[in-house]
């Protein structure tokens, strides 16, 4: 068994920090957001524009990302982009007016694709044995999205909001200068050469729509719906605001924590056989999910017969509980497909990969609005997630597990 680089783990513990830190980051406008609504006056629309920019450009700047971390490495560019953006995510304090937060919006969805830097850049320092369990640990830092739920409300009503882009700046930057102190020169910098529509050309290779197709479900689905619930528990259930984010929170902290567990699995049994049962639980969780709140009439002997058909929010819970975690062991195998199909293009194909995730995250809410005001339905949103786990099953069943049956191919239970 191949030994690990004797960096591999402070490289691990400094891109995962720097990781969650930019996630903070990048979700601070879900908080900030509420005040600055009030002061500038922000219709519903300007608001949504306001909080699904970063979003939106975290998708489309994980490409350019993962392919410059393949030319040039995960430390400088990981470094580069935490001391970079601290000078934008600082002037926010400054913006006066809607399309300075926009602009601003793009910046923080430049944090947000630091995970197509910090992928490849940590897998390099494993062995093939343990890279799964490597990048769900690195995943992991998407933490950052429930320490911003916690952190950000404090520092808002300690300091007011203006303050809290200078402290979130200062942070960048001390985590740039720690981050380059504590990690290590990136091994796999440079080897990726020619030009880059060579580097394009993987594009051709149909592992990584599949994988962009596994992606979407699992990360955008999981994205999706962090943002979504809580507003789904108000309609739902009646609850307080702060009982939705509670419970959202819960949603979220669990499923990005898992994602550690879910590359360990993938390193024991290998991708396909975590990302396929990952999306039968996650099918029979969504259809369950998926069924509204029904009066069902029936004719018996003795009459009409009514019955009221609904799921009790502990169950919802659980259930949601256990989707998030499926979601979260899907996100690490996903990636262990690519550590293991694609070891010397991993920045390309994490960028492009990273970046239906990503653009999925931020289709699905505009989704679930239009299925709701076109049904009337609450629970479209789960019915929607549904399709695209057949769409996954029916894809992963035709390209792998029905090829292996007619060809009698044998793949030991890693995979390999």
């Amino acid at each position: 068994m191949k030994t690990e680089n004797p960096k591999a783990y402070a490289v691990l513990y400094s891109s995962t920090f720097a990781f969650m830190v930019c996630f903070v980051v990048w979700m601070m406008f879900g908080v900030l957001g509420i005040q600055i609504r009030q002061e500038l006056g922000l219709s519903a629309f300007e608001f949504g524009l306001l909080t699904s920019t970063p979003v939106l450009t975290g998708a489309l700047f994980r490409l350019p990302l993962g392919i410059w971390t393949d030319r040039f490495g995960g430390r400088i560019m990981m470094t580069i982009l935490l001391a970079g953006c601290s000078v934008p995510v600082y002037l926010v304090s400054y913006s006066q007016q809607l399309w300075h937060f926009l602009v601003i919006g793009l910046f923080l969805g430049l944090v947000g694709a630091s995970f197509a830097i910090g992928t490849p850049y940590v897998a390099r320092f494993f062995s093939a044995e343990r890279k799964g369990f490597a990048m769900g640990f690195f995943g992991a830092g998407t933490v950052g999205a429930a320490v911003n739920l916690f952190l950000t409300p404090i520092l808002l009503e300690s300091f007011g909001w203006r303050t809290v882009p200078k402290i979130y700046a200062i942070v960048l930057l001390i985590t740039a200068v720690a981050f380059w102190f504590v990690s290590a020169p990136d091994p796999g910098a440079g080897k990726t050469t020619g030009r880059l529509a060579d580097q394009f050309r993987i594009l051709r290779n149909p592992k990584v729509w599949r994988y962009c197709q596994y992606y979407s479900i699992t990360f955008g689905g999981f994205t999706a719906l962090s943002l979504w619930i809580p507003q789904y528990f108000q309609g739902e259930y009646g609850l307080t605001l702060v009982a939705a984010s509670a419970l959202a929170a819960g949603f979220s902290l669990p499923g990005a924590i898992l994602r550690a567990v879910g590359g360990g699995l993938a390193d024991r049994f290998g991708a396909h056989n975590v990302t396929w049962w990952c999306l039968w639980v996650a099918w029979v969780c969504l259809f369950l999910l998926s069924y509204p709140d029904t009066q069902l009439t029936i004719k018996t002997l003795e009459g009409a017969s009514t019955f009221h058909l609904y799921m009790p929010i502990w169950l919802f819970v659980i259930i949601l509980f256990v989707l998030g975690a499926v979601f979260a062991f899907g996100m690490a195998s996903t990636f262990k497909y690519v550590a293991d199909d694609f070891p010397d293009n991993m920045g390309t194909v994490t960028g492009i990969v990273g970046l239906a995730g990503g653009l999925a995250g931020f289709l699905l809410p505009i989704m679930f609005g239009i299925l709701a005001e076109l049904f009337q339905i609450r629970s479209s949103c789960f019915m929607l997630l549904y399709g695209v786990v057949w769409v996954s099953l029916i894809i992963i069943y035709i390209s792998e597990v029905r090829r292996v049956q007619i060809s009698g191919e044998m793949v030991d239970p890693a995979g390999r």
